[in-house]
């Protein structure tokens, strides 16, 4: 995984903040794979309960975590009850790390 423990910790604190703690936090895309340089940050948020507005919350958390982490390219994925599944749901779970946040 190509994330500093600082930058795992700084996602997850804007995400608790933004959505609440009991989110689940994936990483998952090039930033998985340690052989690989540079790429975006992709990152999938499972919700537990139903959200409102998921565009832009969406767009707040890429928002905020592109700042902490320099203006560094973020692309949200968010998963949640009342949020039709698709199947990158499934592939960033499969083949992404989940943060311990």
């Amino acid at each position: 995984m190509r994330l500093t423990d600082r930058q795992v910790q700084q996602i997850c604190q804007i995400v608790a903040v933004l959505v609440g703690t009991e989110a689940e936090v994936w990483l998952f895309g090039s930033r998985v794979d340690d052989r690989q340089k540079g790429g975006d940050v992709d990152l999938l948020i499972r919700l537990s309960q139903p959200i409102e507005n998921p565009a832009l919350v969406s767009a707040r958390l890429g928002a905020k975590i592109s700042r902490a982490m320099g203006g560094r390219k973020v692309d949200i994925v968010l998963w949640a009850p009342n949020l039709q599944r698709q199947p990158i749901h499934d592939w960033a779970r499969q083949t992404g790390i989940r943060l311990q946040c």
